[in-house]
């Protein structure tokens, strides 16, 4: 039931419109256009004013007209960059750019296909429960459109963001939190060849406190990193300031604040014996979530998958997305794989079969739930 050249087609289209973190106006339009010809009920809510953007958040409603529960699906509209002037080429049934840019099917993919399925459940006349959508803003580099969603517009129970690079079939259940861990390490300045004893250098007590830190994969449920080291103006002068920009994730919320302390405390210990001092800058970005199997949002979408002749399979990531987010407001939500492959590279790349198996995914799902 799913028309394949008008979805790819539609994708096309989406993948060309520009919509950095920030500058997702022009697709808000043409998405609230597509929604309204489809006949939901659109608003565009404020999250824009609190995150300095030109649009906030869409939501759009499909009535049910049949009993069940109300379901939600999920997609960012953001890209990351180089996302402007995208050239999308088909090569042997897979979208590739043009080498120049990012494709945008993260998420642009997950677009098209909750598009195409209400397509499908449209013209085919059938039941459904409420559908409500959900398109956000800026959720690369810190999910902030679906922390500002206005939830009071969502009354679903049940969501799906797809938002993963598996192929359609996998069902992401656990993701971790994760902890931002930001330092700024204060020196003293000296000349390094005259009186270098004179000086404190930021850079040595940085060299000390990442030496003594567990790092990179901690355990099975943990990892941490140090992405971002900045400082130093010159060699002839000892280093007064550094700045560094860490992370730590963990699927236990117990794990992640034990590693977080930890990182803290080896910056802080190592500022001391220098005789220096360090500012930290700590911030949960998101909460961990862990939807059992047994749970109807999990049981209901490996259903759908069984009746597409599609292989289901649990899993889980160490990555966040707007899952967490959902979760942590009460819509118990599973990350489903759309198929994106090599996202933010410029060798991103999507299978039209993967695009065309989400579209029946969503169909399917929605289905299931009337």
């Amino acid at each position: 039931m799913v028309n394949q050249e008008r979805l790819v087609q539609e994708f096309l289209e989406l993948v060309q419109i520009d919509s950095h973190s920030g500058k997702e106006g022009k697709i808000a339009e043409v998405l609230k256009k597509k929604l309204q010809d489809l006949g939901l009920e659109v608003y565009i809510d404020d999250a824009n004013e609190r995150i300095e953007g030109e649009t906030g958040n869409l939501i759009a409603r499909l009535k049910g007209t049949g009993k069940g529960d109300p379901i939600l699906f999920s997609c960012h509209m953001d890209t990351v960059k180089p996302g402007e002037g995208v050239k999308p080429v088909i090569k042997e049934d897979v979208i590739y750019s043009d080498g120049r840019t990012i494709l945008g099917a993260d998420n642009k993919a997950g677009i098209a296909a909750v598009l195409e399925g209400v397509r499908v459940i449209k013209e085919n006349h059938l039941s459904h429960s409420d559908v409500e959508i959900v398109f956000s803003i800026w959720e690369e580099g810190g999910l902030f459109g679906a922390k500002n969603l206005d939830y009071s517009k969502i009354s679903a129970k049940y969501g799906f963001v797809l938002d993963s690079g598996g192929s359609p079939g996998e069902i992401i259940t656990v993701g971790p939190s994760q902890d931002k861990v930001n330092a700024k390490i204060y020196g003293k300045p000296a000349h390094a060849g005259i009186a270098p004893e004179e000086g404190i250098s930021a850079i040595m007590i940085a060299a000390r406190a990442i030496e003594n830190m567990k790092l990179l994969r901690v355990d099975e449920e943990t990892t941490a990193n140090i992405g971002v080291i900045t400082g130093g103006e010159a060699t002839n002068i000892v280093t007064p300031l550094v700045e560094i920009k860490a992370e730590a994730r963990s699927i236990s919320e117990e794990k992640l604040d034990a590693q977080t302390a930890h990182m803290v405390q080896a910056f802080e210990k190592a500022a001391a014996d220098f005789g220096g001092k360090v500012e930290m800058d700590v911030e949960r970005m998101y909460p961990s979530f862990s939807i059992e199997e047994e749970e109807e949002v999990v049981k209901k979408v490996k259903e759908a998958f069984h009746q597409l002749g599609i292989e289901a399979y649990i899993t889980s990531t160490g990555g966040g997305s707007d899952t967490n987010i959902l979760n942590g407001n009460g819509i118990k939500s599973v990350n489903l794989g759309i198929g994106e492959k090599k996202p933010h590279t410029l060798e991103e790349h999507i299978h039209i079969k993967d695009l065309v198996n989400s579209a029946k995914m969503v169909a399917q799902i929605i289905k299931v739930f009337a």
